[in-house]
C-alpha cells in the first residue's frame, strides 16, 4: 500500500497526546512527532522524547528516540515552507543532531560507547574510516554516521549551491550523490534569497561534541539560512523532531 505523507491527529489516548507526522525518507515513511519537541536544550528534548506517548490513531503507547541529522533534514524539509520553517526556523531553530568537530573534519551522528554517549575520541572514530566508505570525497557509515574533510565544504555566506554540493551539507544529509537535495530544497532562494552562512565548524585540536542546527537569521529578515556547527546561546531554545520507534 502505498505511504501516506503528512500530519496524523490524535484523537484518543490512554497516555499523554501526540501527533505523528509521516515524511519521505530514503525511498520509506518516516515517522516523526509533530510539533517538534521543544523548546529546550537538546538533552532535555530527547528526556521528553522517552515518555510515554500513545498513538493518535490506536492508542497504542508509542516512543520516540533522538533523531540522526539525516532525519532532522527530512522531517524538516516536507512542505518546508507551511510547516518548519514558520513553526522552527523563523522562531527559534532546528536541532538536527550530535557532531564531532576534530583537527581534521567533522563527524556527524558519532557511535554511541558503552555507556550509551557518543563517542568522541577522534582516534577512535578514525578508526571506521576505510577506502570502500569513501564516497565523493566524504565518509559514509552505518547509521547515518559520517565523516566530512574541512576540504571538502567552506564556512562564511555562500549560494545554497555551494552548500548543498559540500561534504557538511551531504554528511548531515548522509547522501551518496554530489548535491543533498533535502538540504537544497531548504535553502532555496525560494526562502533564503540572501544565501546560507555556515559558521562555527572550526578546527578543534581537541575534539568538541556538538549539535548542528539551521535556523532563519533574524538579523537578514529571516531571508538568509544559517548553519551553526556550536549551537546558540547554549541551544535553549532549540527543538528537535522525535523519531517514532514503534510506527
Amino acid at each position: 500500500m502505498e505511504t501516506q505523507y503528512g500530519i496524523i491527529t490524535a484523537k484518543r489516548s490512554e497516555y499523554e497526546l501526540r501527533d505523528l507526522l509521516v515524511v519521505p525518507h530514503k525511498n520509506k515513511g518516516l515517522v516523526v512527532s509533530h510539533p517538534a519537541f521543544g523548546s529546550n536544550y537538546f538533552s532535555i528534548n530527547i528526556s521528553e522524547m522517552k515518555k510515554d506517548y500513545s498513538h493518535p490513531q490506536t492508542g497504542k503507547e508509542i516512543n520516540f528516540k533522538a533523531p540522526t541529522t539525516s532525519e532532522s533534514v527530512s522531517a524538516a524539509a516536507y512542505d518546508f515552507g507551511n510547516l518548519a520553517k514558520p513553526q522552527i526556523f523563523d522562531p527559534r531553530w532546528l536541532q538536527l543532531g550530535y557532531i564531532v568537530r576534530t583537527s581534521e573534519g567533522v563527524f556527524a551522528n558519532p557511535p554511541k560507547g558503552a555507556q550509551g554517549n557518543p563517542i568522541t575520541d577522534e582516534n577512535v572514530l578514525k578508526v571506521f574510516l576505510t577506502s570502500d566508505r569513501k564516497v565523493n570525497g566524504i565518509y559514509l557509515l552505518d547509521n547515518d554516521f559520517g565523516f566530512a574533510p574541512y576540504e571538502t565544504f567552506r564556512q562564511g555566506t555562500q549560494d545554497c549551491d555551494s552548500f548543498c554540493e559540500g561534504g557538511l551539507a551531504r554528511i548531515l544529509e548522509h547522501i551518496e550523490n554530489k548535491t543533498a537535495e533535502k538540504l537544497r530544497e531548504i535553502s532555496s532562494p525560494k526562502f533564503y534569497k540572501k544565501g546560507v552562512n555556515v559558521f562555527n565548524f572550526d578546527k578543534s585540536k581537541e575534539p568538541a561534541l556538538r549539535v548542528a542546527s539551521l535556523y532563519s537569521d533574524r538579523d537578514f529578515g529571516r531571508n538568509r539560512l544559517d548553519v551553526d556547527g556550536d549551537g546558540w546561546f547554549g541551544d535553549n531554545n532549540g527543538y528537535a523532531f522525535g523519531v517514532c520507534e514503534d510506527a
